[in-house]
């Protein structure tokens, strides 16, 4: 086998740009299927369309500034990963969670955390709630499959059909790769003004089966092969929607298959939905030939929330604080009924007048007693199938994002 193909040159150009393969400028004419979407193309004279380059022999090695960000995003992802089991397990789920709805931010569908937690507990919710919900059975779908060792085009299209599965308007296009020219931003007839238009849809599996290639290599640097993996997914946009949820959880996929993570998903969405903006902006250089800045973009974004901040391992999140403070709320309520209705103090673990212990509170009654100290909320009205959600808990999730692009904002 012939040896990688080198990416970068030294030193860079005047421009500062070290990717010698940008993305070509190319004629939109009549290959794309027309449909309403892309009536007008064929009036169009102006080169917009990029054609993505192959990638999947090209290798890449960070130098200076970027190196040193890649290897302190993979030791503090690394520092995560070893002190999660004993502090943070029980919130794996949630921080998956948490990276899946940050995404869904990005594209503007926010449904809140009460309303999020409804459609996790299988009640009744929005079909924002839907759709957040959606985007983390898609990152988990993705996940689970990179940890067999290797990601293939059925993965991306099973979770690319758990994501659209809500969206009425989605399923004709839901777990396959779009038949129709498509455009990111400029107006819904018309690509004219467009921020980005991707390659026409006859070329999109084979410039898919040659990211897949470069994704399934061993020989990169991995949190540049999930960068640029992700900037190369973006580019093609290979879904008529969805297409940057599954090219954030794609990210998380490379580093669990490449070995970095295998409980922990580190919340490097909340670090984009901070300001998206400069994640656009760094997206945009990527095709123009600039691989070093969206490596390093992401290396700074991925050391941010894994990097020890306060508390051990690493995130800002007071789980254990919130534990002992719904604890002296339980206390407390019991002490102020006890002073009304009792002679003397009720000890914290129940017995009978025997001295032996008693049987277990009811769920009813204890879940009835959490929430009147204010440590769950009930979440549904219905009488049946009722739906508690953990105040501190969530709010420690909130602050956790909040916090994160605070961090981020100020480091990037």
């Amino acid at each position: 086998m012939a040896p990688p193909v080198p990416l970068t040159v030294p030193p860079p150009d005047h421009q500062g740009n070290s990717w010698p393969i940008a993305s070509r400028p190319a004629r939109i004419g009549q290959s794309a299927r027309p449909d309403l979407r892309c009536r007008n193309l064929r009036r169009l004279s102006s080169p917009l369309r990029t054609l993505p380059r192959r990638i999947s022999e090209l290798h890449y090695d960070p130098t200076g500034t970027v190196a040193r960000a890649h290897e302190a995003a993979l030791i503090a992802i690394a520092r995560l990963e070893a002190g999660f089991g004993e502090h943070l397990a029980p919130l794996a789920d949630f921080l998956l969670r948490s990276e899946s709805v940050a995404s869904s931010e990005i594209e503007h569908i926010d449904a809140g955390w009460r309303a999020f937690g409804k459609a996790v507990a299988g009640g009744k919710a929005s079909n924002e709630a839907k759709s957040q919900l959606a985007a983390v059975k898609a990152l988990i779908t993705m996940v689970d499959a990179a940890g067999s060792g290797r990601i293939a085009l059925v993965d991306l299209l099973d979770a690319h059909r758990l994501l659209m599965a809500i969206d009425y308007y989605a399923a004709r296009d839901a777990g396959q790769l779009r038949d129709v020219q498509n455009w990111i931003g400029g107006g819904d007839y018309t690509p004219i003004n467009a921020a980005h238009v991707p390659p026409p849809p006859e070329l999109v599996a084979e410039l898919i089966a040659d990211l897949l290639v470069f994704v399934n290599r061993d020989d990169l640097p991995i949190l540049a092969q999930a960068a640029i993996a992700h900037a190369q997914f973006e580019s093609i946009h290979p879904f008529t929607d969805g297409n940057g949820r599954i090219g954030r959880a794609l990210i998380s996929a490379v580093l669990r298959r490449r070995g970095p993570t295998h409980r922990v998903t580190v919340p490097l969405a909340s670090v984009m939905l901070a300001d998206t903006g400069r994640y656009f902006v760094h997206l945009n250089r990527f095709r123009d030939c600039d691989v070093d800045g969206f490596v390093e973009y992401l290396a700074v974004g991925r050391s941010t929330p894994a990097r020890p901040h306060r508390n051990p391992p690493g995130l800002s999140l007071n789980c254990p604080g919130a534990g002992e403070k719904s604890r002296a709320r339980v206390r407390t309520q019991r002490t102020r009924r006890c002073s009304a209705h009792c002679s003397t103090p009720q000890s914290s673990t129940p017995t009978r007048h025997n001295g032996s212990p008693a049987p277990p509170m009811p769920a009813p009654r204890a879940l009835g007693r959490l929430t009147d100290a204010g440590i769950l909320e009930l979440l549904s009205e219905s009488k049946r199938n009722r739906i508690w959600a953990a105040i501190d808990v969530l709010a420690e999730l909130d602050a956790l994002s909040a916090a994160i692009g605070r961090r981020t904002i100020g480091e990037l």
